[in-house]
């Protein structure tokens, strides 16, 4: 239990590809992977984790089929009206990340509500990344420095790692130190680009509805053994 990530990046990838193999549309296999979520998240706070991230919708994922991007909208809000629910007690924190102007009225009064109601959550931080994309909020952040050099509070020479850093969607989060990506792919498809800059990563080809707690822990174990140099030696 020592050496533990503080902070855990998931890309949760594999629903469709899950339902297609059960001859079901790719609907239900993105209930399935919210049901994991919710699994793997009290896994996650019962082994100590501090932050999670969850890659829950990308900018990119408008680009899909309507029936499916409104049948995620459907599971999304549904977590937003009953996960308080399933967080009661629990000491969680729940924070959304990504371009929430994009979004339907309704979904940004979830938001709202469910942040306000968790703020004082101790215990854990689960944020999910949703209409979020890596290099639009790299891009967010230049455009806030931007500003404070414009309205003078900066100088031009002021902008520096540090300060980009905390002008992210939640720089309380930290960098993560470990991203798991199920489902066999190899590629962060624009999640946590700037955060990530010296996070370990963990891949296998198990599709996302399959994943276990099991599987958490030997990323975890694979995570301990890792020497992390930061550049050093």
């Amino acid at each position: 239990m020592e050496h533990l990530p503080s902070h855990i990046g998931i890309i949760m990838d594999g629903n469709g590809r899950w339902a297609k193999k059960r001859g079901m549309p790719r609907s239900f296999g993105h209930s399935a992977g919210a049901k994991k979520f919710d699994e793997i998240i009290d896994f996650a706070g019962n082994f100590g984790i501090k932050v999670v991230t969850v890659y829950a919708f990308s900018t990119e994922n408008w680009n899909r089929p309507k029936e499916e991007v409104d049948a995620l909208m459907v599971l999304l809000n549904d977590y937003l009206e009953n996960g308080l629910k399933k967080l009661a007690g629990k000491d969680t924190r729940v924070k959304i990340i990504g371009d929430m102007a994009s979004l339907p009225e309704s979904i940004r009064k979830g938001i709202e509500n469910i942040e306000e109601k968790t703020k004082d959550g101790k215990s854990m931080l689960v944020q999910i990344a949703l209409n979020y994309g890596g290099r639009l909020e790299i891009v967010s952040a230049a455009k806030k420095a931007a500003e404070m050099v414009k309205e003078g509070k900066i100088d031009s020479s002021d902008i520096d790692e540090a300060l980009l850093s905390s002008l992210m969607y939640n720089p309380e989060a930290g960098d993560p130190d470990l991203i798991i990506r199920p489902s066999g792919e190899y590629r962060l498809s624009n999640f946590l680009l700037w955060g990530s800059a010296y996070s370990e990563f963990w891949f296998s080809d198990i599709l996302w509805p399959d994943f276990t707690g099991d599987d958490l822990i030997k990323a975890i174990y694979d995570y301990q053994k890792r020497n992390r140099r930061f550049g050093g030696v």
